[in-house]
């Protein structure tokens, strides 16, 4: 018997809505739904492949115990009492911070994992807390929490109304917009063109996107911040700053006399970039009658990813494109999860109370850069980590040194994965626990809605029924904190699963009546889980709009321009700048490669390298190198080479191309399939080689502490 279902893709950030027939309990066809009110019916590759995670052989579906003879299966009450009274045992023995968790990004598409998994990470009561985060997109959130007072009041670019838009470090033909949440991002840009606008990509490749901008700028990896000094140097030397009432005069002053000692003619060397190119581009902005500057994960993964946030932020700020149609607004989700009044409300942000044992590195949002979890495995002492929770990630193939990161694991006393494939990073666990995938769950986008280019809620029920013995993430969590409770009260453990009331379900009830869409609220629609559930394509909130000075969390309702904590950054930056001088006049530039990663829009976590479709074509991992640089080492086109940095090396086929900057070389991220001990078999095929063996631990923004993956400096030469 046939039937319809209606969801959003959680696949990647830009929440498109799917149509999913299915007859007789199998899915027969994932379409876009042409009346999904925000993404229209457009649909990427990676939708359709929800069927194919569903049905992957691969998957794992029950508790797996690794033993000496191998993995074998157990059963949930065995698992869980085992792990529990592990961790309880081990922070016993060691401290709370003996235990470590670290968090991938499909959490934040997974609402039921997001609130139980914080509950239970609250409960393990360790200051060693990891995610994502620090790998991405760190920055945006601490220079929001710095000038607006929250981590997540993110500008987000009003791409339906702008008139000119410069894109530094951000690919959203292949991310889909990325803190941008915008499906069909293409045909928005083709848009904006069509209606007389102009769009601008700095890019040390000619990206998917920059090959159909106006206009594509190459740019050295990890200058941006002197690009956008200059940038603010012609506006502030042609008289084009607009003062408003929600910053201070003296601050305007104070970032003046500082952006004055970078003139483009300066920083044209340095950044690749011509000074005459600076300064048009800046006129260009200036004088459009609306704009925006959106800078992604190419500028926040550098040395300086933090100032170049908030050089970004000045920008759109001073030129009055901020809380402006056609510029950079912020959203009010149907549950707004950063109104201090809201049940959902989430922490506005912390940084720097406690730093990481080793190295000292600051915390945010409590919790510490990724750059520092081997260290903290490896390096003896009091507070050294000797237990790790992973949740929904595979920080082997993701994070910095992530050979080194094997090496911690394989030396842990005790590692438990939450996740359904036996991965480059499970493979160490000592337990499995794998959750339902996301046709057997329902779905609420939580944080993506926070980042959306227009105001809309959805709801999606599950598509099918979880087999017997199948649990969810959040019922996972929810059974581990209670046990942990139990432990710590010195109470015996039950021999059956913990069951709780509270659910996701309810939890979301709730926050959408008492958000500013439902029935006492600002809009007051009458907003409710009901309303959702009865509307498969969702709700239409409205475009955005201005929001200043109530949307602010500042306690004066102000935007502070310039924090202490970045004033104090300055003679880093400064010093790192003479350092780039001194490496131009010996062209230092020419004795190795600059690394910088890449996206492709069928591939998002390393995960989705086991989906076949999505693996079709010719083959994905390789090191871009432009023809000059291949010519000068002898390399031919899809020659094997040899890439080295300070923590490792790599072979790897060559694609010369022209879209690369010279200097530059470009190696996509989630590779390095086919190890032993792993059960990726379609990823097997496509092994390729990990980015993130010579990716840097030691190589971060200081002022942030997200990891600085742009511009590692390698050596390439041919294998032979």
């Amino acid at each position: 018997m046939g039937s319809t279902h209606y969801r959003s893709c959680t696949l990647c950030e830009a929440m498109c809505g799917l149509r999913i027939e299915v007859e007789d309990g199998v899915v027969t066809a994932i379409r876009g739904d042409k009346d999904d009110h925000f993404s229209r019916g457009h649909l990427c590759a990676k939708g359709p492949e929800l069927k194919n995670l569903y049905e992957d052989p691969d998957r794992i579906k029950h508790p797996m115990k690794r033993t000496k003879d191998g993995w074998v299966k157990v059963s949930w009450e065995e698992a869980l009492t085992e792990v529990a009274t592990k961790l309880y045992e081990i922070q016993e023995k060691y401290g709370n911070d003996s235990v470590a968790m670290y968090s991938g990004n499909p959490n934040v598409h997974n609402y039921g994992s997001m609130l139980f998994g914080q509950r239970f990470t609250n409960r393990l009561k360790t200051k060693n807390v990891f995610s994502a985060t620090s790998v991405d997109q760190l920055p945006h959130q601490l220079l929001s929490y710095w000038m607006f007072g929250h981590q997540l009041l993110v500008p987000i670019p009003d791409i339906d109304n702008t008139n000119f838009f410069l894109i530094l470090g951000g690919n959203p033909f292949a991310s889909n917009g990325s803190l941008m949440t915008v499906p069909d991002v293409k045909k928005r840009l083709k848009e904006l063109q069509e209606r007389g606008g102009k769009y601008v990509v700095v890019d040390p490749r000619k990206t998917e996107t920059a090959s159909h901008a106006d206009e594509h700028v190459f740019i050295r990896p990890g200058t941006d911040v002197y690009l956008l000094l200059a940038f603010l140097h012609v506006l502030f030397a042609k008289n084009l700053i607009k003062k408003n009432e929600l910053y201070s005069s003296e601050e305007i002053q104070q970032i003046g006399n500082f952006v004055g000692e970078f003139s483009p003619t300066k920083v044209e060397k340095v950044t690749g970039v011509s000074s005459a190119s600076i300064e048009r581009l800046a006129m260009e902005y200036a004088k459009a009658d609306a704009a925006v500057c959106y800078g992604r994960v190419g500028v926040s993964t550098q040395p300086f990813g933090a100032l170049c946030q908030w050089l970004i932020n000045l920008i759109n700020i001073l030129t009055g494109n901020f809380d402006k149609v056609g510029g950079v607004l912020f959203t009010l989700p149907a549950v707004d999860v950063i109104d201090p009044k809201s049940s959902m409300r989430t922490s506005p942000g912390s940084f720097n109370h406690f730093q990481s044992r080793v190295r000292k590195l600051p915390e945010f949002n409590e919790e510490l850069p990724v750059a520092a979890l081997s260290e903290e495995i490896l390096t003896p002492g009091e507070g050294k980590i000797h237990a790790l929770v992973t949740s929904a990630g595979n920080p082997v193939l993701s994070t910095p040194n992530g050979s080194q990161l094997e090496k911690a694991l394989d030396s842990l006393d005790f590692m438990v994965s939450v996740d359904f494939y036996l991965n480059e990073t499970t493979k160490h666990a000592n337990y499995i626990l794998p959750p339902t995938s996301a046709l057997e769950h329902d779905h609420y986008d939580l944080i993506f809605n926070v980042f959306a280019v227009r105001n809309t809620a959805k709801y999606s029920p599950p598509v099918f029924a979880p087999e017997d013995g199948m649990l969810h993430d959040w019922e996972i969590f929810s059974d581990l904190t209670k046990r942990l409770e139990l432990l710590r009260s010195k109470k015996s453990l039950p021999k059956e699963r913990i069951q709780t009331r509270l659910t996701p379900e309810s939890i979301i009830d709730f926050a959408l009546k008492g958000g500013p869409y439902g029935a006492n609220g600002k809009k007051q629609m009458g907003m409710s889980l009901e309303l959702l559930k009865n509307s498969p394509h969702g709700v239409d909130l409205g475009p955005l709009s201005p929001s200043l000075p109530e949307r602010l969390c500042t306690a004066d309702k102000k935007i502070k321009l310039l924090p202490t904590e970045v004033r104090k950054d300055f003679p880093r930056l400064k010093q790192k700048f003479q350092n780039w001088e001194a490496d131009v006049k010996k062209e230092d530039f020419a004795k190795g490669f600059l690394l910088i990663g890449r996206r492709h829009l069928r591939n998002n976590n390393s995960w989705m390298h086991n989906m076949p479709k999505l693996m079709t074509g010719k083959e994905r991992c390789t090191l871009m190198i432009h023809p000059e640089d291949a010519s000068r080492l002898g390399i031919q086109e899809e020659e094997e080479v040899i890439v080295e940095s300070r923590v490792g090396k790599i072979h790897i086929h060559a694609e010369i191309t022209e879209d690369m900057m010279r200097g530059v070389v470009s190696i996509p991220h989630g590779f390095g399939h086919g190890q032993n001990g792993t059960n990726l078999n379609v990823a097997a095929q496509h092994a390729g080689a990990s980015i993130n063996d010579l990716t840097d631990d030691q190589e971060v923004d200081e002022l942030s502490g997200n990891a600085a993956f742009s511009g590692i400096p390698v050596k390439v030469r041919k294998a032979s």
